[in-house]
Parts: structure tokens; sequence; C-alpha cells
């Protein structure tokens, strides 16, 4: 669970923000290969199969674009869709501890990942030769506090109650507001074969939860 923390983190220094967007929305098409093999109520099926090729072609497409994705970020492209893998592989293990309660969960995981990660960061990064700006450090606050603590509460109370499909669905919301935001914010560039990516996504997961539906 420490793993999407960093690989991420690291990740998205070096690739534009509705490139991590598009990357991160593949946990759904993730979390339906898992659950298929690791739950025993989400298995596979034609139309669900279906989905997550188209899914899953869309990202490979997406690997094509060299605006977006060059010799220089390759490897931080891998690291972001690899850390979202990751959450999904920790969503499968939560169901394993289910009857614990959330907060115990939560809290536990944010102090293990806090032990792993600061020698690694005082290693790598050496914060104490950096002078960050009042912007940055309420960045930091509000990221830990919100888009971590509270984030990763919401998160297990879904999955618990809902299940791995259902709580990974909410990367339906990830890259439409990526790519919308990086472009009012940030003014990045919007390619051809990102709105084709993205098209593709959007469309794989859809079959993906019309075979969910169908099946229930």
């Amino acid at each position: 669970m420490v793993l999407p923390f960093f690989l991420i983190a690291y990740g998205v220094k070096s690739v534009q923000s509705k490139l991590a967007a598009i990357l991160m929305s593949t946990t759904p098409l993730s979390s339906t290969v898992l659950g298929h093999f690791y739950t025993k109520n989400e298995k596979f099926n034609a139309l669900k199969t279906f989905g997550i090729l188209i899914g899953f072609s869309g990202i490979i497409y997406l690997f094509s674009d060299n605006i977006l994705i060059n010799d220089n970020n390759f490897i931080s492209a891998l690291l972001i869709l690899l850390g979202s893998t990751c959450y999904v592989v920790g969503g499968v293990l939560t169901l394993k501890i289910s009857k614990k309660k959330n907060e115990n969960v939560t809290g536990s995981i944010l102090i293990w990942a806090v032990i792993i990660l600061l020698p690694l960061v005082c290693f790598i990064e050496k914060p104490w030769n950096s002078t960050p700006s009042i912007q940055s450090s309420i960045s930091v606050v509000y990221l830990g506090m919100v888009s971590t603590g509270i984030a990763w509460l919401l998160r297990f109370k879904i999955l618990k109650d809902n299940g791995l499909i259902f709580q990974s669905q909410v990367s339906y919301l990830i890259p439409i507001f990526g790519i919308i935001l990086s472009y009012i914010f940030l003014d990045e560039l919007i390619t051809d074969k990102v709105l084709v990516s993205l098209f593709a996504v959007l469309v794989g997961l859809y079959f993906v939860k019309k075979a969910g539906l169908k099946k229930s």
C-alpha cells in the first residue's frame, strides 16, 4: 500500500497532469482483472473482457503520443500506471481485513507509509536543502490531510460497503476533470491522441460497468 504514494508522486514530476489523470483512470480495468482471480462474485464474461481490451488499447495508443510521452518521461508514465495498479492490489488486500475498523486500517497504512517513505525522502530529496514557499507548504498539508487522509477513509468505507469494482469507479472522474483542469489552469495542450485514448478508456469502462449490471 506504500508503493502507490511513491510511484505516483515520483512519476507526476515528469509528465503532464492530464496524462497522469488518464493513466490513473485505468484502476477499474485493473480491478476487474484482479477481481476475477481474487474475489468470488466479480468474474469475467465476454462483455467485460471486451471492455478491458478496449480500455487498455486506449492506454497503449496513448503511449504512442510523442508530445506527451517521450524518452525523458516514458519510465515516469509506467510508474504512474504501476502505482494505480498497486492501489487496486491494496483494495484486494483490504477486503481480506474488511472486519477491521475503517479508522484503524487507514491509520495503520498511513503510519507505515510515513515510516517507510521518510528515509527514502531524506535520501533522495534531501529536504533540509530546500526552502519551500508558503504556497507549497499549504499544498503539502492539503494533499496530506484531505487528498490522502480523508480520501482514504472514504475509500475504505466505500470499498467495505460496496466492493472492489464499485470503489474503483471513482476513476471515471479522474481523466475528465484532469484534462479540463489542466487545460484551464496549466495551459496544457490537448492532442487528438489524448482525446482518442480518453474515449477508448471511457468506452472500455462503460462495457465493464454494463457487464456488471447485466450480471446483477
